[in-house]
């Protein structure tokens, strides 16, 4: 089965190219385009794709907005975003996250890492272009957290401290199972334990919560 996705960009040659560079990806197609947010959301909600690539700055509804819509904390059946944007601008970044949103590239990222973002988000998991990950997690560890980070209602686990860590690195599900030497599903499984005993709900948060408590550093 594809990977069906959605591009929303306001420009059409951006739209066109990212449309290009996906469909020649195999197992990804793109089945809608939108030139605006508002209009993006619509489309999103009629077509219920597994990914939906959003530009930042669009009319009627930037892809902030956009992604709050289709993903947000109140969604209940929330879809997949991943974000992509020229503009590399830390709240941006934050902004996007805060919003639900599953990956953040820029429009530079190439190809290769497009593709596994689209992918990651498909999956479950979360991409950010990894220049963009370092600094922006270490600059949340620098700036340290408004108040202190909420203690697990659980303990974690040895191998939980693992998975913790190699979330905050950036690794998808798949690298975290072959750098562990476990299945994909063990993987999942510790994820979602992490995602319960932390109060989170999404490996980014999972990761700002490891550089709160110092568990990785920046």
């Amino acid at each position: 089965m594809s990977i069906r996705v959605i591009v929303a960009d306001d420009q059409e040659i951006a739209r066109t190219g990212l449309r290009m560079i996906l469909d020649a990806q195999p197992g990804i197609e793109v089945v809608g385009e939108a030139g605006d947010g508002q209009r993006a959301v619509e489309l999103a909600r009629r077509l219920r794709p597994d990914v939906c690539l959003f530009d930042i700055r669009m009319p009627r509804l930037d892809g902030i907005e956009a992604t709050r819509h289709l993903a947000g904390p109140d969604v209940a059946d929330p879809l997949a975003v991943v974000v992509i944007t020229t503009f590399d601008l830390d709240e941006y970044v934050y902004a996007a996250l805060r919003a639900g949103a599953r990956g953040f590239l820029l429009k530079d990222a190439g190809p290769d890492l497009l593709a596994q973002a689209v992918r990651a988000a498909a999956n479950g998991d979360a991409l950010i272009a990894p220049n963009i990950t370092a600094r922006l997690l270490g600059a949340f560890a620098g700036a340290g957290p408004a108040a202190p980070p909420a203690q697990p209602i659980e303990a974690l686990t040895g191998r939980e401290e693992q998975i913790l860590a190699t979330v905050a690195r950036g690794r998808t599900n798949s690298e975290i199972a072959a750098e562990l030497h476990i299945s994909l599903s063990t993987v999942k499984s510790h994820i979602a334990s992490l995602m319960a005993k932390l109060g989170v709900r999404n490996r980014v948060e999972i990761a700002m919560w490891a550089y709160e408590t110092n568990r990785v550093k920046g």
